[in-house]
């Protein structure tokens, strides 16, 4: 069964870049077919997809924050990375990693990380 565990910086200071890393177990982020998310949570809020990197190692974003989005791999270490550029406090959010394919592309997720954006 895959597990994903998110990592990376609870505090990050406006105008600075959001990194956060998912690592990932029983499973590899190159199996065909599959797509590896990011999404977030902002307090009081629903939720928001960010973007996916493909097995193939293609990404997409969604438009709202593509300005501001940059997805990588590092297949040597299963794992794969959010930044998030020019942040603001609006960017504050339970950020989370997810795996999925076909009709059900969030099918598995990690528990999530706080982000706290502030001076």
């Amino acid at each position: 069964q895959v597990q994903l565990q998110e990592s990376g910086p609870g505090l990050v200071k406006p105008s600075q870049t959001l990194s956060l890393t998912c690592t990932v177990s029983g499973g590899s982020i190159t199996a065909n077919y599959y797509y590896w998310s990011w999404i977030r949570q902002p307090p009081g809020k629903g939720l928001e997809w960010i973007g996916y990197i493909a097995y193939s190692g293609s990404t997409y974003y969604s438009p709202s924050l593509k300005s501001r989005t940059s997805m990588s791999r590092d297949t040597s270490k299963n794992q794969f990375a959010l930044q998030l550029s020019s942040v603001t406090p609006e960017d504050t959010a339970v950020y989370y990693c997810a795996r999925g394919s076909g009709q059900e592309l969030l099918a598995s997720w990690g528990q999530g990380t706080q982000v706290t954006v502030s001076s």
